[in-house]
């Protein structure tokens, strides 16, 4: 068989398209890479976004779960201080009922007292004489005294005891050789106390060293 003769001139066409082609495939190799590159980044932002979207949710979803606890403790504390305010009302209510009714009761036994001394007045109108005042007296202050212990009401009458400053109140002192120091000699004016507390503390005087 016999080859061809190549043409210079086809030779030399040739070796120009191969040294053209050359430099485009070198370029599409760096533009597939770079294109590569850009697709990874494309990847790893998404990545990111969607890590980052998965964060916010949950700040989100702790957010909404703290306004739920925060607005449960506020109900809780205002039925509370209506609880509270409700309770005050209604102990200041009963006190005052207590009140009145104490009240109520001491003012109906002292009316007794009272028509006992108008009985006595007008009694004693018609035929005084001092033997029936005195009697009149007597039984008045024994119906007043009853009275007023049958409501917890205790004298203080502290003659020949040693002197309490918490019940007692000493007007003066006097010098004396037949009483111990600090001795009530004698009582000026009763005290009294209501449940083991002091209403009006005894006026006394007090024996101190000659």
């Amino acid at each position: 068989m016999i080859r061809k003769k190549q043409n210079p001139y086809e030779h030399a066409v040739e070796a120009g398209v191969q040294q053209a082609a050359a430099p485009e495939a070198e370029n599409s190799d760096s533009a597939n890479l770079e294109t590569d590159a850009v697709e990874e980044e494309i990847q790893e932002a998404e990545e990111e976004l969607q890590y980052a979207g998965e964060e916010l949710q949950q700040a989100e979803n702790a957010l909404s779960a703290a306004e739920q606890e925060v607005a449960r403790h506020r109900d809780a504390m205002l039925r509370m201080q209506a609880e509270m305010d409700n309770t005050r009302k209604r102990l200041v209510r009963d006190a005052e009922k207590s009140r009145r009714f104490a009240l109520e009761r001491i003012m109906k036994d002292l009316l007794q007292v009272l028509d006992t001394m108008e009985r006595g007045l007008q009694a004693g109108k018609e035929s005084a004489t001092v033997e029936s005042l005195l009697e009149g007296q007597e039984l008045t202050l024994k119906m007043l005294t009853k009275v007023l212990n049958d409501h917890s009401l205790e004298l203080i009458d502290p003659a020949g005891e040693p002197f309490n400053p918490e019940f007692h109140e000493a007007v003066t002192m006097v010098p004396s050789p037949d009483h111990e120091e600090g001795t009530v000699m004698e009582v000026l004016q009763k005290g009294y106390k209501l449940h083991d507390r002091l209403v009006r503390p005894a006026m006394v005087v007090v024996s101190n060293k000659p």
